[in-house]
């Protein structure tokens, strides 16, 4: 029996732990006006507070919103809740639109992307600075893609059957080099997640805007697009950010990411520094280092922890460790309403598992590159077929789907064992549907929206098509976990939240970013 079988079998003969799991979904969408334009109107009064509001709120942009569900055991109640957002938000739109694609609707004007306003507050100053300063390191367009996130910890029940009876720094410690090494094998195997669910390997030509690339793309009425690529939001051309290819940030332990983390942040930046920080009396930027502050960091997973109030996400995952893990390389699904499936979910269950379980070496810079490199070939070649990967930095190659289905043959013992807790086959279902697409490409969203783009003559053009069909199916929806009452409650309470914090400032801005700061005085991240 393998290592992996053998954990595998340790933790499945505690059944309910795979009915434990804890799942979180924050999706992001563009409010859009007819023919696929930018809305440029303001983050409507009538969703409460941006900077309060549990389950509303905006990324980077007015136009930009975000909606978050809380924590559930149940993949259903998790996507009910998610439908009832989208269906409150949408009756306070009026004309407006969600846009149901990652890559960006029509932009005539990068200033009509206007910054995600938060009040007076300087937490909510201090946020929009934030994205003050991203616009002028990277521009506003990048900004603006949409994405959705998918938040994901294993209950205390899969610890115990893991490691038994310990001590609350043992485990503490255990949680966190065992979230560690799946974030190593996420490194390693995650290009899985742009391959079958990537859904951008197509962009208006608006996106570019003048910018110069070295992508071979093919025009089609102004939507460019890569005919064998997957997800171009995973690109250097979006999500991932070439100016940080220079950060060393290790994954080996959680001091080791720690350290690299706080190196970041106090790394001056030549090229951020010409932008200036204050300029004539305003705020350009939050400071002139390689990250002004952690959650500049592009990655496709972040380790986390719920902090406290005033507490930096640094300084929780220091004080406690590793909490749950954010998977980040999740476009928006086109041919979902809400923007995530159910097979969605249950593939990264699996995975997710799957990558705590297997075999987890250390990683050195050059390795991580390696498979850095093979992410790369998934996002802008994923569907040529034969396409070879790396195996390590040996030398040695497999095919894609030679790597797809080594690691399928594992999921489904996984995918049995899960079918067993929850009954039914739903888990089995996935990987028959996903090994599909493993061997036919054309079958994965990117392929499947790629054909749709062609048939409908361009981004717009299926961009509008589904945009108006989930317009009425959003407008449709019946509530099935919240109610019109409890939405409406969280937009007052918000509303008040956000006055209650704008009340209890003491200090000037100045002070407060001065106080915020004090830290990166002290050398290093608590």
């Amino acid at each position: 029996m393998t290592d992996f079988a053998a954990r595998l079998k340790q933790v499945a003969s505690h059944p309910d732990v795979f009915q434990q799991y804890g799942r979180g979904v924050e999706r992001e969408t563009l409010r859009y006006q007819e023919e696929g334009r930018l809305a440029t109107t303001p983050h409507p009064k009538a969703l409460g507070s941006a900077l309060t509001n549990e389950w509303i709120t905006t990324d980077f942009s007015e136009s930009l919103l975000e909606f978050i569900t809380p924590v559930s055991n149940d993949i259903p109640t998790l996507l009910a809740q998610l439908s009832d957002v989208h269906h409150f938000t949408q009756t306070k739109l009026g004309n407006e639109k969600l846009w149901p694609l990652s890559m960006p609707c029509f932009v005539n004007d990068e200033e009509d992307i206007h910054l995600a306003q938060y009040g007076s507050s300087n937490s909510g100053k201090m946020k929009t600075l934030y994205r003050e300063g991203l616009k002028r390191r990277y521009g506003s367009l990048m900004q603006i893609i949409s994405g959705v996130h998918f938040n994901f910890s294993f209950p205390e029940t899969f610890w115990d059957a893991l490691y038994g009876e310990q001590s609350e720094k043992e485990r503490e410690q255990a949680k966190s080099d065992a979230y560690f090494g799946l974030i190593r094998n996420y490194y390693r195997f995650g290009w899985l997640i742009p391959y079958f669910f990537g859904a951008s390997p197509a962009l208006c030509s608006s996106f570019i805007q003048g910018r110069e690339t070295s992508l071979p793309f093919e025009n089609l009425d102004g939507t460019l697009y890569l005919p064998e690529a997957t997800s171009l939001r995973m690109s250097d051309l979006g999500y991932t950010n070439s100016a940080q290819s220079v950060l060393k940030i290790g994954f080996n332990s959680l001091e080791q990411y720690l350290e690299g983390l706080n190196q970041a942040i106090h790394t001056p930046s030549k090229e951020f520094a010409e932008i200036g920080i204050k300029v004539d009396g305003e705020y350009r930027q939050l400071n002139s280092n390689v990250l002004q502050i952690e959650n500049e960091l592009y990655s496709p997973i972040r380790p986390k922890r719920v902090a406290k109030n005033g507490e930096k996400p640094s300084e929780a995952l220091g004080r406690a460790g590793v909490e749950y893990i954010e998977v980040r390389a999740l476009d928006v699904n086109p041919f979902s309403a809400i923007g995530i499936t159910e097979d969605q979910v249950r593939f990264l269950d699996m995975f997710l598992t799957w990558s705590v379980l297997q075999e987890s070496k250390s990683m050195d810079d050059r390795e991580l590159e390696c498979w850095r490199s093979n992410w790369n070939k998934v996002i802008e070649s994923g569907r040529k077929p034969g396409l070879e990967l790396k195996i390590g930095c040996q030398g040695e190659r497999l095919t894609l789907q030679e790597w797809a289905n080594r690691v399928f043959k594992d999921l489904r013992e996984i995918a049995v064992e899960m079918d067993k807790a929850h009954g039914g086959n739903h888990y089995q279902a996935t990987c028959d549907k996903l090994s599909k697409w493993i061997d036919d490409p054309e079958l994965t969203i990117s392929g499947q929206l790629l054909a749709k783009t062609k048939q409908f003559g361009g981004l717009l053009g299926v961009g509008n098509e589904l945009g108006n069909q989930y317009h009425e199916s959003h407008l449709a929806h019946q509530y099935q976990v919240y109610s019109e009452q409890e939405m409406e409650e969280e937009v007052a309470r918000s509303v008040a939240s956000q006055k209650a914090v704008e009340d209890s400032d003491t200090q000037s801005f100045d002070e407060f970013l001065e106080s915020y700061f004090s830290y990166l005085n002290q050398g290093e991240i608590q």
